[in-house]
């Protein structure tokens, strides 16, 4: 810590040097789109973390992976290129590849299927414009969750520009992206294309996608809008598998080699082949001066093959989801403003799901075949007061209903048994008040509530496991957030406790197959803080433009309180997958003639890997650097090139855990430090 010491006195001095008048003028106050409506930060009663498409754009465009961890509380994990695991405020114990527990809808569409899962390494990285992220259970407006809700946009409104981009790096990095943003008189029109292709770090691990995205908007009157959105992306990447902690040590580059009567990862060509296709429509209207109504349409298609060490998995996966809501903003009390919403959200996903002898990767003999329904709906309502522009009252609850559906794939959908949930009330209950006009106070109590994913109830050891039961806990936080000295200064600080009833955890068997189970209850304590100083806000003059130091800071005290696996008792434990410390700090600047430079630091500390708390991760501090210099070619035409480094410090270490392995293959190696660059065309 004490270099963070000598920065923080390094800063302050900067700081006063540059007060000039320049310096001191108004910055523009944060606005986020965390609910219905666009609201300023400073007074939200929710706990968000944001990404603008200016952080996004500082950060290395072929991952979401350094700029998503820079907000506290949050982690994200890439265990090879294009295998992604995300948390909020919890473990990754329930996601040995992919994202479950975190409802995710990106331009509003719903991106999470109705069986709990979210394709996020679909999307393509350069074509996220901005990421808003609400800690904590939100199932009251969102739905079942107990992590959170990431909401991402991949367009600006109210601009009209042709972009594209090239990247080269190491390890065969090779990306192109390409958007388009066209506004006419009353109709927008966003498209995105994107290809990425890499060797990766390790043997077996090369990634290849292919994205297209396209997003039209019209506004047939001045009080409604029909918006669409048309998503396909083909994606391939190798899994390399976990290492024990020798073979980490001895060479991170491998592949799991062969064990036993077990074959290795190359030997089964293991990876992953996703075909994803999303089509949504909605339409808005504004009824007179204080209604609005606003409903979509969701649908996806999932062509999904996963050849791994003891199969070959595949899944064809059909997601319908619809979600309507009705608001009123108005004052029909006493001159309080208040805003009500009233609405519903229902999904149905069908996965037809085979396993078969994995022959090198190539299908054997059929072992089992399984089609699996999942149908989740709920009701919420959501009602908010602004009590003399200082005091926000904010009540919200839902109530869901879970189902699925389960039995051979020879099976008829009448002789198909079911599983039924018990129906769950969650409420939500916030405040925020204003200490000042620029002190903000806020304090919330929520239910979360999250039943099992399709990959959890049929794990691959092809067990249909009835008995696994949801898991829920009641999350209390209070927070305090402040803009000073005009905007200048941003910070946001919050307490939390969330008690987590039946846990949902990872478990793995003697070939290597993995069964989930429900792990007693959880303690999570938790201190979230982020800082933004604009140390030199942005000027004309000077060799120094401008000067933004960013800083956020998780501490995490999670562990189980009454955990009991047979004859193992592992209350008291630290939760598995979680670091207890993670400070992650940058400075971006820019100079005359459009040069910039960004800077971040990420110091992890150690990681428990198995319930018995007997093998960690080791701490790790990752460097990473970003130069960049933008001219104009024209008028109309700006060309930028960027280099970058990752992992100047070239630290060993592993991003993204395989947790609780059997035969301790827990470590997947990430890359030693590397090199990339790349430019960017914009009209």
């Amino acid at each position: 810590m004490r270099i963070y010491l000598i920065i923080l006195c390094y800063l302050i001095t900067l700081s006063a040097i540059a007060q000039d008048r320049d310096s001191i003028e108004r910055l523009d106050e944060v606005h986020v789109k965390a609910y219905f409506n666009r609201q300023p930060i400073l007074r939200l009663p929710s706990t968000v973390g944001f990404l603008s498409r200016r952080m996004l754009d500082e950060q290395q465009p072929q991952s979401l992976v350094s700029a998503v961890n820079s907000i506290p509380g949050v982690r994200m994990e890439e265990r090879s290129p294009g295998s992604y695991r995300l948390s909020i405020r919890g473990s990754l114990l329930r996601s040995p590849f992919g994202i479950r527990n975190v409802k995710m809808y990106v331009d509003d569409f719903i991106l999470t299927d109705a069986g709990g899962n979210t394709y996020l390494n679909a999307l393509d990285a350069g074509g996220v414009s901005q990421i808003t992220i609400l800690k904590g259970p939100e199932a009251s407006v969102y739905g079942a969750n107990t992590g959170g809700v990431v909401l991402i946009n991949t367009s600006d409104e109210d601009s009209s520009s042709i972009r594209g981009s090239l990247v080269g790096g190491a390890y065969g990095l090779f990306q192109q992206n390409l958007s388009l943003q066209k506004k006419w008189n009353k109709v927008n029109l966003t498209v995105n294309q994107a290809y990425q292709k890499s060797d990766g770090y390790r043997n077996n691990s090369a990634l290849d996608r292919k994205y297209v995205q396209a997003l039209p908007q019209w506004n047939y009157s001045d009080h409604a809008s029909v918006k669409a959105i048309m998503l396909y992306s083909v994606m391939s990447y190798h899994t390399p598998g976990g290492l024990t902690e020798l073979q980490f040590l001895a060479n991170p580059r491998a592949a799991r080699p062969a064990s036993g009567s077990s074959p290795g990862a190359e030997d089964q060509k293991a990876g992953i082949y996703n075909k994803t296709l999303l089509a949504g429509l909605q339409h808005e209207i504004n009824i007179g001066s204080k209604f609005k109504h606003v409903i979509s349409y969701t649908g996806s298609f999932t062509d999904f093959k996963n050849p791994f060490i003891t199969n070959y998995e595949t899944r064809k996966e059909q997601t319908a989801g619809l979600r309507t809501y009705l608001q009123y903003s108005g004052m029909p009390l006493l001159s309080i403003p208040v805003e009500w919403e009233i609405g519903y959200e229902g999904q149905r996903t069908t996965s037809d799901i085979s396993n078969f002898t994995n022959l090198g990767g190539v299908k054997g003999a059929l072992q089992s075949a399984d089609q699996i329904t999942n149908n989740q709906q709920f009701v919420f309502s959501h009602v908010s007061f602004d009590i003399n522009k200082r005091l926000i009252l904010e009540a919200a609850a839902s109530i869901n209903f879970y189902n699925y559906d389960y039995g051979a794939s020879s099976l008829s959908i009448s002789e198909l048994s079911t599983v039924k949930f018990d129906t769950q009330f969650m409420p939500r209950l916030a405040m925020s008040y204003k200490l000042s006009e620029k002190v903000a106070l806020r304090a919330s109590t929520s239910r979360g509530y999250s039943a099992p994913t399709i990959a959890e109830v049929r794990a691959s050891n092809t067990v249909i496991n009835t008995n696994l039961q949801p898991e829920s806990g009641w999350n209390y936080e209070t927070g305090l957030r402040m803009s000073l000295w005009n905007n200048r200064l941003y910070w946001d600080g919050v307490l939390f406790k969330f008690d987590l009833t039946d846990a949902i955890v990872r478990r793995l068997n003697e070939t290597d197959e993995e069964y989930f189970i429900n792990a007693g209850r959880t303690k999570q304590r938790g201190i979230e803080s982020q800082l933004m100083y604009w140390i030199v806000p942005e000027k004309k003059t000077g060799l120094l433009r401008s000067l933004q130091f960013r800083n956020s800071y998780t501490f995490s005290s999670f562990s189980f309180s009454n955990y009991q696996d047979e004859d193992a008792d592992y209350s008291g434990n630290r939760l598995t997958g979680v670091p207890r410390h993670v400070l992650v700090s940058s400075l971006s600047m820019r100079f005359p003639k459009n040069y910039s430079l960004f800077v971040q630091h990420n110091f992890t500390s150690s990681i428990p890997l198995n319930d018995a708390g007997t093998t960690y991760a080791k701490k790790y501090h990752l460097l990473q650097a970003k130069a960049s210099y933008q001219f104009k070619v024209s008028a109309q035409t700006n060309l930028s090139f960027f280099v970058g480094a990752d992992n100047i410090l070239n630290q060993l270490y592993s991003l993204g855990n395989d947790l609780n392995a059997f035969g301790s293959r827990y470590f997947n190696a990430a890359a030693k430090r590397n090199f990339l660059a790349g430019l960017t065309v914009a009209l």
